[in-house]
């Protein structure tokens, strides 16, 4: 073994298959960071579904054997790599994504991959922000292009991302009903935002459905379990509708004359497929800075404090936090109960301009959700 170097403990997996291949190890070299990356000290970890399926050899990704999963840290920055002007030793920060693996004491990151972490939330709620949130987002705003008014449902709504596609849409304006499959996960799609929820293990859930959204049918289907929904979905879509499939786990059989009836689309989202200008998001002392350099929301920190969320997924084997505190999601600047905001430092009234309002919900990156 070389001497002189530091060394951590880390998760490696050597082969893929089960949990099994999971192996700890406690002489795995720190990594060193090169040009615009970032070295965290890792404090807490995400775990998401997708790296079980990369694990065991099933997803479309196949990392270099051996490897460190994870790509969801929250941490305190250890050391910077040149360029990487942005952060400095000690700042607490959240990733989206990770270099060498968040399943390990420390991390490399592209530094367009890390964002500062807002001292109300802890390291555990930092972490649990990314995949969850990002994706949340990526499916809404650049898939689905969602508009205030339109339907959305929520299919499989009860984990992280499902949470989460529930707090933005209700933010936006849209009416979002979601499906879970125990007592429990339905009540926390209902505080998440949902109007409506649905037992998706009830053999007539879809007839539910049907008779709640009448003729017209659903704009927008976020899609958990497409091998197991697509055929439903299509079946409830309204003119025009839009499957946006999150996650799959097999093939399905369709009719593509489905599609062809009503007009309606599928599209895929991964968050991997983010350009480096889409996850270009920046937090400044409490204001939001969107991608496009003309507009920027300044102070909005100080007019009030962001309203109760909920991070993680309501999945057994993860934690679910919820949090007091200046979170962003991505959407636009909205106080829920009188439909009014910051707009610039400036009071602004979305439903006394709804037509200016539609116009900047693709124009920032982010909101604050107020009370």
């Amino acid at each position: 073994m070389a001497t002189g170097l530091k060394l951590m403990r880390a998760i490696r997996v050597f082969e893929f298959g089960g949990p099994e291949v999971l192996k700890l190890q406690s002489d795995v070299a720190v990594p060193t960071p090169k040009d615009h990356q970032v070295l965290i000290k890792v404090h807490a970890c995400g775990v998401n579904p997708v790296e079980t399926y990369i694990r065991s050899g099933t997803h479309k990704i196949k990392p270099l054997l051996p490897y460190t999963p994870g790509s969801d840290v929250a941490g305190v920055i250890e050391a910077v790599g040149d360029n990487a002007s942005t952060f400095k030793k000690g700042d607490r920060v959240f990733t989206t994504s990770t270099i060498s693996g968040g399943y390990a004491e420390y991390a490399l990151a592209a530094d367009h991959t890390v964002y500062p972490l807002p001292e109300k939330l802890d390291f555990k709620q930092g972490a649990a922000i990314g995949i969850p949130y990002f994706t949340a987002y990526r499916a809404l705003l650049h898939s689905a292009r969602v508009k205030a008014g339109e339907s959305v449902l929520v299919h499989g709504a009860s984990g992280g991302v499902g949470l989460a596609v529930c707090q933005i849409a209700r933010a936006y304006g849209l009416k979002v009903l979601g499906t879970a499959g125990t007592g429990e996960g339905q009540s926390i799609v209902l505080q998440n935002g949902a109007h409506e929820v649905f037992n998706h293990r009830e053999h007539n859930y879809i007839d539910k459905i049907k008779k709640s959204v009448g003729e017209k049918g659903i704009d927008v289907i976020i899609e958990m379990l497409a091998n197991v929904n697509l055929n439903n979905d299509l079946n409830l879509l309204s003119r025009g509708g839009r499957v946006i499939v999150v996650g799959s786990r097999g093939p399905i059989e369709i009719n593509p004359r489905d599609t062809m009836t009503k007009e309606s689309s599928i599209i895929g989202v991964a968050l991997y497929s983010s350009t480096k200008v889409q996850r270009r998001f920046k937090w400044t002392d409490g204001s939001f800075a969107p991608s496009n350099p003309g507009q920027c929301l300044s102070k909005l920190s100080e007019a009030y404090e962001a309203s109760d969320l909920t991070l993680g997924s309501s999945m057994k084997n993860l934690a679910l936090y919820t949090v007091k505190a200046q979170l962003w999601v991505p959407a636009i600047l909205l106080q829920r109960k009188s439909h009014s905001g910051w707009l610039r430092g400036k009071k602004w009234n979305f439903e006394e301009n709804k037509s200016k309002t539609d116009e900047l919900k693709h124009s920032f990156s982010f909101i604050i959700l107020l009370e």
